[in-house]
């Protein structure tokens, strides 16, 4: 699945380039895109009693975005058992093909009170919607 967006002026640092934390905000949209493609947009995950928390994030820089520039997020489930989540991305510049960088980011699955749960127990609905996506 892929996210397209432009980059904002006000994404820019010093340098004129984009801050390195945008990137985690490039991924976290492309992630809710991905989910809302797949028929699993956020607000029903959340009505259903559902959060999904990051445990871990991981990104690697190769080359900047500037202003202007569109950039494409490239999401990919690498890894999912129902009750943990790992998704990979890379970030490219969509004029260049150049790839920006390179991330993961690795969730599980709680209820409202933030307990741990077995999707596949929880929501199957869900649990086989996330399923397919599955490399």
């Amino acid at each position: 699945m892929e996210f397209e967006r432009r980059i904002n002026y006000y994404e820019l640092d010093g340098m004129n380039i984009v801050h390195h934390s945008n990137y985690i905000r490039y991924m976290e949209e492309a992630r809710i895109f991905f989910l809302d493609q797949i028929g699993l947009p956020y607000k029903k995950i959340e009505d259903n009693g559902i959060m999904i928390p990051v445990l871990e994030v991981n990104y690697k820089y190769k080359y900047p975005a500037r202003f202007g520039d569109i950039i494409i997020v490239k999401v990919k489930v690498s890894e999912f058992d129902g009750i943990k989540l790992l998704i990979n991305y890379e970030i490219l510049n969509k004029e260049t093909g150049v790839i920006l960088g390179v991330g993961t980011t690795k969730h599980c699955f709680t209820n409202s009170e933030m307990k741990p749960i077995s999707l596949k127990k929880f929501n199957k609905e869900f649990y086989e919607l996330l399923e397919k996506q599955k490399d």
